[in-house]
């Protein structure tokens, strides 16, 4: 059953106002969602009611507010089919989780001569983190190659994990960029095969399809609350033994069993990852969000967005000024980056925004992919639940008024 936009657009008060006199068009899901009243509410009643500081205090708001905290924790823990809601770490967002893992095992398992693959695809959250750490440990970073169409050419993967020395796959499950939907089981499955670590970059994915972290074959998968209508905080999850066996990240309060003069110890998974008071009324926020999207049904978000996005790129093609980058629409998710002729991409968003339509503009913390197609930027317009063919109409005209404005000029 197709999903019901104008309600679901009624239910994010962000859509009642007006940018230059015109509705809101908001295509930038992919850098950060819009917000129902849900969870807009969830957030305040922690603020109004029951904050306090969680873990720590005996006294009735404390209780409440580490139940709501806890519970929430849950919700991720089903959300993304853990088999145990003490795998889910609370980050401030992917980044940090990519980092955790990159310094806490990494800096454990990584050593000089040591390799580390990851893709062209990657945004720099699932990059940077991996090259300083092979700049700090003498090792060597490698790259699965993007083909002219878009996607991943894991022809090459073999040949890079037969020699026993790659001890991390790190990969997206969705582009930021041109929304390719690599083969991650199959990548997976091959690094495993090969010893090797597999962390995977959720937070394009997670706000747009179900995710199931007991069969995708990640060790390590991370996304962002902000992209799947929740607030500004992430999620690390982990297999428990790798967990277990990885030292603190941070060091403080709420991660020690003990502390001594001279020595600590740590505290019981998930805690020992989360020093010092956490981000309590957004972690609600993002349970509530989960609450929200599970409601809609993740499978129907997916089918939704599956409709959309082949409209999408069909009515783009139609203006011959215009190239859309990646590939078709069935190998990618609801993002769809493009260039005009002659036109620079901040251009194109300062005057789509003249028309209340919001995009993103510029090399969307991805520049290896934009360098891979010798662009140095894209704009790009990115679907979500509350977008249907109106906005995509909509984004047509304005751009085929921006070609006609900038052609006379």
């Amino acid at each position: 059953m197709p999903l019901d936009v104008p309600a679901i657009r009624s239910e994010f008060p962000i859509f009642r106002r007006t940018i230059n006199g015109k509705r809101l068009v908001y295509l930038d899901s992919a850098a950060s969602s819009q917000k129902p009243q849900a969870v807009i509410d969830a957030m305040v009643h922690v603020w109004s009611h029951s904050y306090a500081n969680v873990h720590r205090g005996l006294y009735t708001l404390a209780e409440e507010a580490t139940m709501a905290y806890e519970d929430a924790r849950a919700k991720v823990a089903r959300f993304v089919n853990a088999s145990d809601v003490a795998e889910v770490i609370n980050v401030r967002n992917a980044t940090e989780g990519i980092n955790l893992v990159a310094y806490s095992w990494g800096e454990q398992h990584v050593h000089a001569g040591d390799r580390i693959v990851i893709t062209e695809l990657e945004h720099h959250a699932n990059l940077v983190p991996w090259q300083q750490l092979a700049k700090r440990k003498g090792a060597k970073l490698a790259y699965i190659p993007v083909t002219d169409d878009g996607l991943l050419d894991i022809t090459v993967l073999p040949g890079l994990l037969d020699d026993g020395r790659t001890k991390v796959v790190a990969c997206s499950v969705m582009s930021n960029v041109l929304g390719t939907l690599p083969p991650v089981v199959e990548i997976a499955a091959m690094a495993h095969a090969a010893g090797a670590l597999v962390v995977m970059d959720g937070a394009q994915a997670a706000p747009h399809m179900p995710i199931d972290v007991q069969s995708i074959g990640a060790d390590f998968l991370a996304f962002s609350g902000h992209k799947l209508c929740g607030p500004g905080v992430g999620v690390l999850w982990g297999r428990r033994e790798l967990l277990e066996a990885m030292p603190p990240f941070l060091f403080g309060g709420d991660m020690i069993l003990t502390v001594k003069r001279e020595d600590s110890k740590w505290n019981a998974l998930p805690y020992k990852f989360e020093a010092g008071t956490p981000a309590i009324a957004e972690v609600v926020g993002l349970g509530a969000a989960i609450d929200y999207l599970t409601g809609i049904g993740m499978p129907a978000i997916q089918e939704h967005e599956r409709r959309l996005l082949p409209y999408a790129i069909a009515r783009l093609s139609e203006i011959p000024e215009l190239r859309v980058l990646g590939p078709g629409p069935a190998e990618r998710g609801a993002v769809v980056s493009f260039t005009l002729e002659g036109v620079h991409p901040h251009d194109i968003g300062a005057l789509l925004d003249e028309e209340g339509i919001c995009v993103r503009a510029g090399h969307h913390c991805a520049q290896p992919i934009h360098d891979r197609f010798c662009i140095p930027a894209s704009a790009r317009a990115s679907f979500y639940i509350y977008n249907d063919e109106n906005d995509v109409d909509d984004l047509v005209a304005a751009l085929r008024k921006t070609v006609s404005l900038l052609a006379r000029r």
